[in-house]
């Protein structure tokens, strides 16, 4: 079996996986499935008051899971696949764990062959940096926390990642509520789209 055909297996049984993407390694479980998610918290030590992001292989397939309003699906074609994070409306089958019980949900597209391929047969899974809450992200595979590792069952290799990590924005409410890779390109998009 291969290890991309081994971690799809792993998120189907309700499993974590680490996988990566073009900015820093990700924590990967079923994104529908609020035991998976109370998981990669509990991996990660994090307050299940700060939401999750979903990552899936495009555009079609974020549509599945969100309610995107036409200026959201515009930014998603703008600049997905790549390091940004599109927060829009979420569908009903997403679930509060995912969100904190906001209505809103990040969308990551990974601009990353090994990650697109990945999210291809299993997504929508979590997009959230493989790393303990407060910790460093992680670049290289090598670095991950002892307690992360022990908490996946596959970790996808793919080598080591820029590092830089993705800027977030929520292109409705015309706000970026992180700053990272392509930050600028994403605030030129917001002035411009209006």
């Amino acid at each position: 079996m291969s290890e991309l055909d081994a971690a799809a297996r792993a998120i189907e049984a309700g499993d974590l996986v680490v996988y990566p993407t073009e900015t820093v390694y990700g924590l990967g479980a079923d994104a529908l499935d609020p035991a998976a998610i109370e998981r990669v918290f509990e991996a990660k030590g994090r307050s299940r008051e700060n939401p999750l992001s979903m990552g899936v292989p495009d555009v079609d397939a974020a549509m599945s899971y969100t309610e995107a309003s036409p200026r959201a699906r515009a930014c998603m074609e703008a600049f997905l696949p790549g390091p940004v994070t599109v927060v829009c409306e979420r569908a009903p089958a997403v679930p509060d764990a995912l969100t904190a019980g906001q209505d809103r949900v990040g969308v990551r597209i990974p601009d990353h062959d090994r990650a697109l391929a990945f999210l291809e047969r299993v997504a929508p899974v979590t997009a959230t940096s493989a790393n303990r809450s407060g910790a460093g992200s992680v670049t290289d595979p090598g670095d991950l926390d002892p307690s992360i590792r022990k908490a996946v069952a596959v970790v996808l290799d793919g080598g080591e990642t820029p590092g830089t990590e993705s800027t977030v924005v929520d292109p409705d409410r015309g706000e970026i509520h992180r700053r990272g890779a392509m930050a600028d390109a994403v605030e030129a998009w917001l002035a411009e789209y209006g």
